[in-house]
């Protein structure tokens, strides 16, 4: 008979999770495996609510497993390192993002490519190496190989600083992959929620100049003046799109909700990039004839390695790049989960596990 997730392991653990797919939260007891040789345990301090936390809690994705703890914007504080660690000591700050594992021998991992590998394991809702369920970063402890865990820059903040683990690389990478990180570039950013306003962030940090695209003229003054984006597009004013058209030289469409690709491809210049970033529920329609006629690409991506995801954390850290958060008690999660369907956030949920998480 299978051990309960109370039992499977010796780390008592405590979280919140949710049971079924109607996604609501409650306090949850389980279990972490005993800290390995290779392993890092540690307090977890902060953790960001990432929009696939709400698709995950909702099964909206097919694959998740329940009892679902979410949660892989994960920073905290090491309380304690397996014998053969040399990354990180007691009392370090670290954090964890959106993978614990992978094969490690791949092409795609010995090219520091962890995310692309096959095997690649989840922060939470995914089987690991043992045959047990992982659980992300709403709960009071984490234990990870030290191989993915990221070393926190000092006096650089973990609340605000927990989103970049999976809004701060997924779209850091694609600015650095596909060459739209030149200064002087016009890039264009779809969708200024939070991957959105991440985006701007490293965009105009890398030089570049940022229109922010968005279907509503609201997010104007907020994009412009408290971002820094140097303009703004309303996606649904025809006038303001033919203006732009032609002038773009890459686009990070964050959007999740279903929208029209055809009028995001007529902003590009020849040889432009488009890269798709969210997930919507319904499959994309792809025109052929623009793509053709001006060799324009659409590609996506999908956060980045270890080696990337500590470069951007680093990178952060020096150019003071921070999300705005709105920081929450672990029982407001519901409520936030709500908000977030209706985009009702600026721009991330941030949950303060060490002072509102308590054990039942």
């Amino acid at each position: 008979m299978a051990k309960s997730p109370e039992t499977e392991h010796p780390l008592k653990a405590f979280g919140w999770a949710t049971s079924d797919s109607s996604g609501v939260f409650s306090p949850f007891k389980f279990s972490r495996r005993a800290t390995g040789e290779r392993d890092v345990q540690f307090k977890v301090l902060y953790c960001g609510v990432c929009h696939s936390d709400l698709h995950m809690a909702k099964n909206e994705w097919g694959f998740t497993q329940y009892p679902l703890v979410p949660g892989h914007e994960i920073a905290g504080e090491v309380t304690e390192v397996g014998s053969k660690v040399k990354k990180v000591k007691v009392g370090d700050k670290v954090g964890v993002g959106c993978m614990v594992g992978s094969c490690r021998q791949c092409d795609q991992c010995t090219n520091d490519l962890e995310n692309y590998c096959s095997k690649m394991i989840l922060t939470y809702s995914a089987v690991y190496t043992d045959g047990t369920i992982t659980y992300g970063g709403y709960s009071n402890l984490m234990v990870a190989d030290e191989h993915f865990i990221v070393r926190w820059p000092e006096n650089f903040p973990l609340d605000a600083g927990a989103p970049l683990l999976c809004a701060g690389i997924t779209t850091y990478s694609p600015l650095r992959y596909f060459g739209l990180d030149k200064p002087g570039m016009n890039i264009g950013v779809v969708g200024l929620g939070g991957l959105g306003h991440v985006a701007v962030k490293f965009a105009k940090a890398f030089g570049t100049k940022v229109t922010v695209i968005s279907t509503s003229i609201n997010k104007k003054k907020e994009a412009i003046e408290k971002l820094g984006a140097d303009s703004f597009l309303v996606s649904r004013d025809p006038e303001d799109m033919k203006a732009t058209a032609g002038t773009l030289d890459g686009i990070l469409d964050t959007v999740s909700a279903d929208h029209p690709i055809l009028p995001l491809l007529s902003l590009l210049k020849p040889h432009g990039k488009m890269v798709l970033l969210g997930v919507p529920n319904k499959p994309i329609e792809l025109p052929a004839f623009p793509l053709i006629t001006g060799r324009k690409l659409i590609a996506g991506s999908g956060i980045g390695g270890m080696k990337e995801t500590q470069e951007m954390i680093d990178f952060a850290a020096k150019h003071n790049i921070l999300p705005d958060v709105e920081i929450i008690p672990i029982d407001y999660i519901n409520t936030a989960m709500d908000r977030l369907v209706k985009s009702d956030v600026k721009y991330r949920f941030v949950i303060d596990i060490a002072k509102s998480l308590k054990a039942e």
